[in-house]
């Protein structure tokens, strides 16, 4: 089973910038270290469950819809296969194949039934199975990934018993790890590394101030 990074970030991302801006609001409304923390943890484990179920339902369905129209698409082929040929030979057409070498790559594909029906999958339908083969694997990665990225921003406030000097660092390490991602994911994407890098940074940045001032505005009602 293949680990997409895709699903590492997602886990990863969400539980870091959610459990941020929950600690941020506690901080603006408590002075109470414990009950940060508690709320840290209940966060934690609730956000890394609720990404594992939406990991595990999004693949079922993903792989789910594939499967009926894989089944649809080999009706199809069975029942109209110069079609489906022809269909095929525009698609490599428009790639830019001719003459011999365009009858041969059409030859070759319709030879095999399955890699026909693949292949029209993908190039027609823009459809594929990769990254949904396993749900409960995808389910456990997004999870603990979750967990992980929840732990960043809830890390100082083990170790120190100022509040504001834990919020501070916790922002800190937080837009550090945010920024390390994208640049991460830059790398994967192609994409420029310190945009990637900053943008992930301002959205967890965002979420932390808006949590920080919903705090503040609790704590002076209550």
């Amino acid at each position: 089973m293949k680990i997409h990074i895709k699903d590492i970030i997602l886990g990863g991302q969400d539980g870091l910038v959610n459990v941020l801006g929950i600690l941020l609001a506690m901080a603006g409304a408590t002075q109470d270290v414990k009950l940060i923390i508690i709320a840290g943890l209940a966060a934690t484990f609730a956000e890394s469950l609720s990404m594992a179920g939406v990991g595990y339902t999004s693949s079922v369905a993903a792989r789910d819809l594939y499967k009926r129209k894989w089944f649809e698409e080999k009706k199809e082929t069975e029942n109209n296969l110069d079609e489906a040929k022809k269909e095929i030979r525009q698609i490599y057409a428009d790639k830019g194949f001719s003459g011999n070498l365009l009858d041969k790559i059409v030859d070759k594909i319709s030879s095999n039934k399955k890699v026909l029906i693949e292949t029209m999958m993908k190039e027609e339908l823009n459809m594929s199975l990769e990254g949904f083969e396993h749900p409960i694997f995808n389910a456990f990665v997004i999870g603990l990934s979750a967990i992980i990225g929840s732990l960043v921003p809830l890390l100082p406030f083990f170790f120190l018993d100022n509040i504001i000097v834990g919020t501070i660092i916790s922002v800190i390490i937080s837009v550090i790890a945010l920024f390390f991602t994208g640049v991460y994911k830059a790398k994967l994407t192609l994409g420029t590394w310190w945009k990637e890098g900053i943008e992930l940074a301002i959205v967890g940045i965002s979420a932390a101030v808006l949590g920080y001032i919903i705090g503040i505005f609790i704590g002076k009602i209550f």
